[in-house]
């Protein structure tokens, strides 16, 4: 893989987290996690290229992020589709997903954590995060559909900044 400037990426980012998909990793070389995500953004904020990923609680990736405060981002393309089944599926706390898919990680001197199969990476630091709270939705239509009983915890929604982009070579 190799480094690029975050505003030399082409691809449409919504089609890319909406569609194709993504896997939030965080942790260290010794014990990570990763999870599929469909919701987030990638703009601009503060005077700098920024992700924004949310996370419920609940995820095993959550604990990595609130310790390390940093996380990655891999778009793996269609042909690994198959992989956010398992990543999206499990928890890391019972099932090692690396194994189970048969990825295979690639940490960066910056402390950034993708895989051999990522075709477009980013490697992010966080800047703020805050809760998602059901009562201050606009669109209560919106709160009971994605924060009913049966959903899970609120996310948290993390703005991170881009400190890295990667694209395979």
């Amino acid at each position: 893989m190799k480094t690029i400037a975050p505003n030399r990426i082409t691809d449409n980012f919504i089609e890319l987290i909406g569609h194709e998909w993504m896997l939030v990793t965080s942790g260290t070389p010794g014990h990570f996690n990763t999870m599929t995500a469909s919701w987030g953004g990638v703009g601009y904020l503060w005077n700098r290229p920024v992700a924004t990923i949310f996370v419920r609680p609940e995820r095993y990736t959550f604990e990595f992020i609130e310790q390390t405060r940093r996380f990655s981002l891999s778009f793996l393309g269609e042909a690994h589709k198959a992989v956010h089944t398992v990543t999206g599926s499990k928890s890391g706390r019972d099932t090692d997903k690396i194994a189970e898919t048969g990825l295979h990680p690639v940490f960066t001197e910056t402390g950034g954590i993708f895989y051999e199969e990522t075709r477009l990476g980013l490697e992010c630091s966080v800047l703020y995060a805050d809760g998602i709270e059901a009562g201050r939705f606009l669109d209560p239509a919106l709160a009971r559909q994605w924060y009913g009983p049966q959903q899970g915890g609120a996310h948290k929604m993390y703005i991170a900044g881009i400190t890295q982009a990667w694209i395979q070579e």
